[in-house]
């Protein structure tokens, strides 16, 4: 559903369109209720396989720290890279949902790994970017079987940032150096949070609900580990436009973006669901990950059920 259609929609069901992430080039700032049956087609496009690398661009100032929760996050989407164990529920459990997708085609399913990473802490490109930025960027991580994800920092202004998207993902043009997909997520912790960061900040619209603490202890990057989480999954299931999704091809519902705002038991527009709560902090999650770290991960749609499978 495109963002422009949202005025035109009962504001007792979508007064909750602040939330969330976006796929696909973009990915709509929408939270669903869809109580039928959610359907996703296989267009018979190439999907990953293999061994994929992780690369990481950090465009701007990140600290050392936001920098490790977003690593560990990565690396926490394989069970086997994670030392000592992740106890459950897990972030790699989580992200074997996506592998029932691969059921129905040919490919293996990928394995991914914590690639390279650059940082521009200078700026290169400038504090506004545009997609092509975005895309000039990603291409620094490396041109073959990669996810190259850019990640900016809360100062820099993206072209639909905010206003439609939190993140978003899509594919390099083909060329003799090869073909990547890439993510861009950004941190919006200065710039919308309560959009973007639910639900570890006061919603922009809708239910006044009280913010969660977040399980790292900060905002903007907790935000980030969603957006991230969910733009992976769709890079997985929908890497190059071709793949898993739902509606229109411009404007797809992907498998973590069909349940947009949805992370644990009993959600609805303006509460995430029953969540686990850290003792220690009182920080909620869904998800151990790597390090013994803790995260907030989307509901993804299940394909056995046709419905959104919450974590946690």
């Amino acid at each position: 559903m495109a963002s422009s259609s949202l005025s035109s929609m009962a504001a007792s069901l979508l007064v909750c369109a602040m939330l969330l992430q976006t796929c696909l080039a973009t990915r709509r700032l929408t939270a669903l209720v869809q109580e039928q049956p959610i359907t996703m087609e296989y267009h018979k496009g190439a999907l990953l396989s293999g061994r994929i690398a992780v690369n990481l661009v950090w465009y701007g100032d990140f600290s050392p720290a936001q920098r490790v929760v977003l690593t560990d996050f990565v690396s926490s989407l394989s069970s086997a890279s994670s030392s000592p164990p992740q106890p459950e529920p897990s972030v790699a459990t989580w992200f074997k949902t996506a592998r029932k997708y691969y059921a129905t085609s040919k490919a293996r399913f990928p394995a991914l790994a914590l690639g390279s990473q650059v940082l521009d802490q200078s700026y290169s490109l400038g504090k506004r970017l545009r997609e092509k930025d975005i895309v000039s960027l990603a291409a620094r991580g490396g041109p073959r079987r990669a996810i190259n994800v850019v990640l900016t920092a809360d100062d820099v202004a993206v072209d639909g940032f905010c206003s439609s998207r939190c993140g978003s993902h899509g594919a390099s043009p083909r060329s003799r150096a090869g073909r990547f997909a890439y993510v861009w997520v950004g941190n919006p912790a200065t710039q919308c949070a309560g959009q973007c960061a639910w639900p570890y900040h006061q919603p922009q619209y809708g239910p006044q609900t009280a913010p969660l603490a977040p399980p790292n202890g900060d905002v903007g990057v907790d935000g980030m580990v969603v957006s991230l989480a969910s733009m992976i999954v769709g890079t997985v299931t929908n890497p190059f436009g071709n793949g898993f999704f739902q509606g229109p091809a411009e404007a797809p519902l992907e498998a973590a973006t069909a349940c947009a705002g949805v992370y644990g038991k009993g959600a609805y527009p303006g509460y995430a669901g029953s969540l686990l709560v850290d003792p220690a902090t009182g920080a909620s999650y869904n998800a151990n990950g790597a390090h013994g770290r803790k995260y907030l991960v989307p509901a993804l749609v299940d394909p056995d059920t046709s419905a959104c499978s919450t974590f946690g």
